[in-house]
């Protein structure tokens, strides 16, 4: 028997060897294949066995949306930026930051249209640049997901400390001997709530729904109390009074504020993994993805305005901004309020952010890229219960900016070679022009130096967009959604995400390397040959020597009737 086992292992690696020896061959197979919308709804969706189940509606994915964004980023962020970097105009740099995910998810909405499946931006991605830049998107916001859902449970303590006055959240946790300083408290808090909302999604997405909807609803009074009692207590001459005017640092302040509390907005690509789970979605995908947005924004510009009503840009705290302004208007019991408020957006927002990660996994196991049987959906509950387990394992940056990016990228790519007829190289190197005069343009900003040089790009942006827009047809055909006056808010998508990303520290660029580095070395010895062999399966069935059960023209779904 011992024997037997030993020379099972030595012929399974020895078959391993001789597979990894044709990866360039399957690298050239596999890196740019394609599939269609058809494929994703049919083929590649019923590899979870059970369909998700099809219970949200379009209100549901609003609260959704404003639970994935409303979290503790307007907390965090608009004390520090409105005092050191944009003053007082803070509330515009929460306009722009608005309108480039506005722009962004936009873009979301006409693919989660055309492409209604559970992978967002790694369906939207591997149907129109390929298996590679898919998983590569995919990878990246799995990681994003995973570290900020990391950090943003961990503050769930400090939070809920401050709403029982509690001043050292470590009094909550347990020190571990031996591990380095600051990453030796064990936070069971943080724990207890990340298993407490993994089996609510493991029950039911409906209702976790249900339950995401109650806490934005008291989330949205908080902020509106906030807003309210700032006006009302607060004073204009606080905000156009205070020294240096409205705009103190000038504009460069307020567009290096915006890059800044951009990330207040991450949240909203959660509801595109929804797309199984919503009835009819030509409808309710476009309310709920751009209505969130919309929503969100108002409440973070009345945010800014009511802390700048408050108290003057430069004694505004950096630290717990909101509840110093409330201490020093008399309001001490305000303070804990802010605490028990952002503590429940953190749960709203870790909730929206579980349920959209176990998705993306769910839908890049269907695609082979990892094992498949994180891609089974329970047959009862309806939901991706194997990738959310998996995921509690587990213990706001770089990586999603570069998922916004490239799916902007690709909705140019879409609407103007793959439902048309133009030439892919010259559609591909317009998209280089706009990602070179986009960093350009955000590298002579970034360094101060010759400023004659950011109209010169700027200008080259818009002159090249605008002849492209003349020369270049588009489709003509009838979608049912699609974003307007293409190829400007798509082009305008690019160039903000590029900008932004260029104002992150050297930092965020040295853990995405060292990420990168380790998401190609998995699709090189793991992902290319599961795909691989996964083809070639179904390529055999295709010719009537084998077929794969659970596939057939029977259970084929029109994208239409969804």
């Amino acid at each position: 028997m011992e024997n037997t086992q030993n020379s099972s292992m030595n012929t399974s690696f020895c078959n391993y060897l001789h597979s990894l020896s044709q990866t360039p061959y399957k690298l050239q197979r596999r890196m740019l294949a394609t599939g269609t919308p058809d494929q994703e709804l049919n083929q590649v969706r019923l590899r979870s066995g059970a369909d998700m189940k099809r219970r949200l509606s379009w209100f549901d994915l609003v609260a959704l949306g404003v639970g994935g964004m409303l979290g503790v980023g307007v907390f965090v962020t608009t004390g520090p930026v409105a005092r050191s970097i944009s003053g007082p105009a803070v509330f515009i740099s929460y306009i722009i930051a608005g309108i480039s995910a506005l722009l962004s998810s936009m873009c979301y909405t006409e693919f989660s249209i055309a492409i209604p499946v559970a992978g967002g931006a790694f369906s939207y991605l591997r149907v129109t640049f390929g298996e590679f830049v898919g998983y590569f998107a995919g990878a990246n916001i799995l990681m994003e997901y995973v570290l900020s859902n990391a950090a943003v449970a961990r503050s769930f303590t400090e939070y809920l400390c401050s709403t029982f006055g509690v001043e050292d959240p470590n009094l909550w946790r347990v020190e571990v001997h031996g591990f380095v300083e600051g990453y030796n408290m064990l936070d069971f808090p943080a724990v207890a709530l990340i298993l407490l909302l993994t089996l609510c999604l493991c029950h039911s997405t409906k209702e976790s729904s249900i339950l995401n909807l109650a806490m934005t609803i008291f989330h949205v009074v908080f902020f509106g109390f906030i807003i309210i009692a700032g006006f009302w207590n607060g004073s204009p001459k606080n905000l156009m009074g205070s020294p240096g005017g409205l705009a103190p640092f000038g504009v460069k302040g307020v567009v290096d504020g915006a890059a800044i509390v951009y990330f207040s907005y991450i949240g909203y690509d959660s509801v595109s993994t929804l797309a199984e789970e919503i009835r009819n979605p030509s409808r309710n995908l476009p309310v709920g993805i751009v209505g969130s947005v919309l929503v969100v924004s108002s409440l973070y510009c009345l945010m800014a305005l009511a802390i700048c009503f408050m108290a003057p840009y430069n004694q505004i705290s950096h630290k717990a901004s909101f509840a110093v302004a409330f201490q020093r208007m008399g309001w001490k019991w305000a303070s804990n309020l802010v605490g028990a408020g952002a503590t429940l957006g953190i749960v709203a927002s870790l909730l929206v952010a579980m349920l959209g990660q176990a998705r993306y996994l769910c839908v890049i196991a269907r695609a082979g890229l990892v094992p498949a049987w994180l891609a089974k959906v329970h047959p009862s509950a309806g939901t991706p219960l194997n990738a959310t387990l998996f995921l509690v394992l587990e213990i706001i940056s770089i990586g999603t900016l570069l998922v916004f990016y490239l799916v902007a990228n690709a909705l140019i790519y879409r609407r103007y070679v793959v439902m048309t007829n133009n030439p892919p190289h010259h559609i591909l190197l317009f998209l280089f022009f706009l990602t070179a005069t986009s960093f350009a343009f955000s590298l002579s900003w970034k360094l101060e130096h010759q400023w004659w040089s950011l109209p010169v790009f700027g200008g080259v942006l818009i002159m090249g967009t605008a002849i492209f827009h003349y020369i270049v047809p588009s489709s003509r055909l009838q979608l049912e959604w699609s974003v307007p006056l293409m190829p400007w808010p798509a082009v305008i998508s690019i160039f903000l995400n590029v900008f932004l990303m260029t104002s992150l520290k050297l930092l965020s660029f040295k853990r995405f390397g060292i990420w990168a580095s380790l998401i190609v070395l998995f699709y090189l010895v793991y992902g290319v040959h599961s795909t691989y062999r996964a083809e070639e399966m179904e390529r055999v069935g295709e010719n009537g020597l084998s077929v794969n059960p659970t596939i057939s023209q029977d259970t084929k779904i029109d994208i239409q009737q969804l």
